[in-house]
């Protein structure tokens, strides 16, 4: 495995920019995950790491190698594609051993045929070797797929939205073996997904992209409670996050400069009103989720979603008073504002 480091590239398509200043560094065995929306530059990082685009300037590096002009042969990569992009005709086995049969790899047939049942057993599809592609289901070819770029032992896996044609429960199955796998075996890997649950599952650190600048990168803890700016904060979390201005709900402490107020759910306190107390929020209806309801209330002007236990006995219509604890705070340009436990402040950079 290798390390790799990408430093102020960019690229353009016309007068398209996809990928605007882009430094990044990715440490030998760390699995870093690109979130982002549809354009945010995703998958064209990866082409560029893969020498299938070439940047209009800036230097990538691979295991300190500079391989900023060298063709995708030379760079030692793998790339694994949202599409599984098996060979119809061939058995599972002859998928799985097609990238060792390059006469620059030179090997053994024997050597072949191990690696092969190797990657098989680690993949879990050693009972499907003889099988052909096209007799699979969508997860059993996506683990060809993934095993595929395994066998050939790379410097970095290169990985674009491997699992978004899947259905739910494969997706989930199969995150948990991708994370397993790259844990078995130590590989560097760089994944996109516009799925925040594959970003904060899988990922060592997560890398924030918008419209092809990279915004903030830090794990999955640190994205999620500190973010840069409301974008960031935007991109993590379920329910999403509720973005309220000053004022419409009690808050202990507001910062000079607050012009925008983001609260998730424990950042809010949810009674019914007693001893007193006033409503100051109506609840709109509950999305009953099992071990967990989705809130969906109403305060003045705006409405607010929150998770709850079914225990806490609420009902649609009910009056109940809510008030915000150590909630995140942002400027009027949307960048948050950083507080800190001696409630001094300061702007985020």
């Amino acid at each position: 495995m290798a390390d790799v480091s990408l430093s102020a590239i960019s690229k353009s398509f016309g007068a398209t920019q996809a990928v605007r200043g882009m430094d990044l560094s990715i440490a030998d065995g760390e699995f870093v995950v690109l979130l982002g929306p549809t354009g945010a530059g995703k998958t064209t990082t990866l082409r560029l790491i893969a020498g299938l685009e070439k940047p209009d300037s800036g230097r990538i590096a691979i295991n300190g190698e500079d391989v900023t002009t060298l063709d995708p042969a030379s760079r030692d990569v793998a790339f694994v594609f949202q599409q599984y992009s098996l060979y119809p005709h061939l058995s599972v086995y002859d998928n799985l051993a097609f990238p060792l049969k390059s006469p620059a790899r030179r090997l053994t047939p024997n050597e072949i045929d191990a690696r092969v049942r190797e990657v098989a057993k680690l993949v879990r599809i050693d009972h499907k070797l003889q099988n052909r592609s096209t007799k699979l289901s969508g997860g059993e070819m996506q683990r060809v797929a993934i095993g595929r770029a395994l066998v050939r032992q790379p410097s970095i896996y290169l990985m674009d939205e491997p699992l978004s044609s899947l259905d739910a429960k494969l997706r989930a199955d199969l995150r948990l073996e991708l994370k397993r796998i790259q844990n078995d075996i130590g590989a560097t890997m760089l994944y996109v997904t516009h799925d925040q649950i594959e970003a904060m599952t899988m990922a060592d650190r997560i890398g924030i992209l918008a419209e092809g600048r990279l915004v903030q990168v830090g794990t999955p803890r640190e994205i999620y409670e500190t973010p840069v700016d409301i974008h960031v904060a935007n991109r993590l979390g379920q329910p999403r996050i509720n973005i309220l201005p000053p004022g419409l709900l009690p808050c202990p402490s507001i910062p000079a400069g607050t012009a925008q107020i983001g609260a998730r759910t424990e950042h809010l306190a949810i009674s019914v009103p007693a001893n007193g107390e006033t409503a100051n929020a109506r609840i709109d209806w509950i999305e009953h989720l099992g071990d967990h309801n989705y809130l969906h209330l109403v305060c003045g002007d705006r409405k607010l979603v929150s998770l709850v236990e079914p225990s806490l006995g609420l009902n649609s219509g009910m009056a109940v008073r809510v008030e915000l604890a150590d909630p995140l705070f942002f400027a009027a340009d949307g960048a948050r504002i950083a507080t800190n436990a001696t409630g001094s402040t300061g702007r985020n950079a």
